[in-house]
């Protein structure tokens, strides 16, 4: 029954009704969309390999005989729509990192890259640290920013061994927070 209905519309697409399309692109269009998912991995090419798809079957529909059912005429229309794709996509990446390769020198880069990441970063660090209550400030900079023990830090502060892990845990816990904010 599905393929007869199938047949009804692709009659009427090709007597010259083009709104009938729309009646196919709306029952096969989440399949078409999943196929086109599955082979190219990105959400984005994949609505785009369905849409280029549902559009090459449109403009073909004259050559759709009915030997097969018409989701399989499309679906291979999808299928080889998005291996098309993937194969192009692929070309262009290695294409770009070979001209990168050749014009650009990437230690360089790669050095000032890292520098300005760690400058940044250490300015949001320090900035959620001043934000810390003062004992706790005090423990994260001694810990992690000193290397400080756990005894060390028992000596410095007077605090107990499980007071300096909790407060540790927790004044960690809140530097998460404020980092993701600043982040």
């Amino acid at each position: 029954m599905k393929e007869a209905e199938d047949n009804v519309y692709i009659d009427r697409i090709k007597k010259g009704d083009p709104a009938s399309y729309g009646f196919l692109v709306d029952k096969y269009k989440d399949m078409a969309y999943t196929i086109a998912l599955r082979i190219l991995h990105n959400s984005g090419d994949a609505e785009d390999a369905a849409q280029e798809s549902f559009v090459k079957a449109y403009q073909q529909i004259h050559r759709f005989e009915g030997k097969s059912k018409f989701s399989t005429w499309l679906y291979t229309i999808v299928y080889r729509t998005s291996v098309t794709k993937r194969q192009k996509s692929k070309a262009e990446v290695f294409s770009i990192h070979d001209h990168f390769s050749d014009t650009y020198m990437a230690d360089d880069d790669q050095n000032q890259v890292e520098r300005l990441q760690a400058s940044d970063e250490q300015k949001f660090i320090s900035q959620a640290i001043a934000k810390l209550p003062p004992v706790e400030s005090l423990l994260i900079t001694l810990f992690y920013m000193n290397e400080n023990s756990i005894k060390e830090i028992m000596e410095i502060t007077g605090l107990t061994e499980s007071n300096v892990k909790v407060k540790l845990f927790r004044a960690k816990k809140i530097l998460e927070e404020q980092l993701r904010f600043l982040l």
